[in-house]
């Protein structure tokens, strides 16, 4: 799974989305597209998919559409084309997981998530809900997209999704007389931003006349004009990312593990990974409290009643100066852990036999507990 995301809008990252799909796919791979703009789904006009009502498979899942031997969902298959889609955050949630979960995909080798720009819900709820692969960023090359691009690369970042690398888009005009680049955004800036973050430089794709013309025929430049120098760019960004993209380090996600039951205990990592040190390697609960095996050999023991301190959710905390709301008295001594399930690649949430189950526990808060004294009646 490989989030395509942006700081900004109007960058081209729906066309890049869909050209690099019709790539992977052209290279043998059986791939998928999750339009995440729900206010602004673009993807299907752009690989010449009409509106229609998906049908259902058997077991009551969407079957996706298939344009240019990749498969899609998108909200413009579920309206018309002049009907906005107005809805809270909540119901875009809904509407993405139900893109994800309940579309009849089938095996896939890589399913790509076009998102809408900014830092908002859509993108907290993949990475909190599903373990995304990497991400990827999609900038032009002048200074505005560049600084606000770095902020999307830094959200990925702090929720624990590997970023693949940065794409500059729009990065220079030839002309098609005489052969001049024209660098109308600038030039370098995607390349100097990768360096400066530390991340892959997945490559520029020029800007080109075909590529608007062949979006809004539905054509992708990639197939319509493969010879062009954006096709080319297009292919080695897509060949890259199939490369470089693998499965996230750590205990298998996501998961729900009821522990009076012992359902849905979360296997450990599998093999060596290259992973940071906080990242959670294994996790076990017994009599003592939950044990945390980390990706640096550490072993970690916290007590559950302990957990229920630390907790640093609204009920818990004072959102704006972060004091403690939460009464140590009012917790019992002998509290236990009811459920422990995954927030994507980079917390635990955790049900108390209080009742109390609002809290997100970060690897990085949670590695940091190690030793540490905390507050008791």
């Amino acid at each position: 799974m490989i989030a395509i995301s942006s700081g900004k809008g109007g960058v081209g990252k729906s066309t890049v989305t869909a050209n690099i799909a019709v790539a992977m796919a052209d290279a043998g791979l059986s791939v998928g597209v999750v339009d995440a703009d729900i206010y602004g789904p673009s993807i299907p006009r752009m690989l010449g998919i009409r509106a229609r009502k998906p049908a259902m498979s058997p077991d009551q899942k969407i079957v996706p559409a298939l344009a240019h031997g990749v498969k899609v969902i998108s909200m413009a298959m579920l309206t018309d084309d002049d009907a906005p889609a107005i809805l809270r955050g909540p119901m875009v949630a809904k509407y993405l997981q139900m893109f994800i979960r309940q579309v009849d995909w089938g095996d896939l080798d890589v399913l790509l998530l076009d998102l809408p720009p900014g830092t908002g819900d859509i993108q907290l709820t993949l990475a909190q809900a599903f373990p995304l692969s990497g991400a990827v960023v999609v900038s032009t090359p002048q200074d505005v997209s560049l600084k606000i691009a770095r902020r999307g690369l830094r959200m990925m970042e702090q929720v624990n999704v590997p970023i693949l690398g940065v794409i500059e888009n729009m990065s220079g005009f030839t002309c098609p007389g005489c052969g001049t680049v024209t660098h109308i955004f600038h030039e370098g800036g995607g390349e100097a931003i990768a360096r400066e973050l530390g991340v892959a430089f997945l490559g520029k794709v020029p800007l080109d006349p075909d590529v608007v013309d062949c979006g809004d025929d539905g054509r992708p430049v990639v197939r319509a004009a493969p010879e062009s120098p954006a096709a080319e760019a297009y292919r080695a960004i897509a060949a890259a990312l199939a490369e470089g993209a693998r499965a996230p380090g750590g205990i298998a996600t996501p998961f729900v593990w009821s522990i009076p039951e012992g359902a849905g205990k979360p296997a450990p990592a599998r093999g060596t990974t290259e992973a940071p040190p906080d990242c959670l390697s294994a996790l076990d609960h017994d009599n003592a409290g939950l044990v945390l095996h980390w990706a640096d050999g550490t072993e970690q023991r916290l007590a559950d009643r302990d957990l229920r301190l630390a907790c640093r959710c609204a009920q818990c905390r004072d959102e704006m100066t972060s004091a403690r709301i939460l009464d140590p008295a009012r917790v019992p001594l002998d509290l236990r852990i009811t459920r422990i399930w995954s927030i994507g690649n980079y917390a635990l949430g955790m049900a108390f036999s209080d009742g109390h189950d609002t809290g997100i526990y970060t690897f990085k808060a949670l590695y940091a507990m190690q030793g540490l004294e905390l507050e008791d009646v």
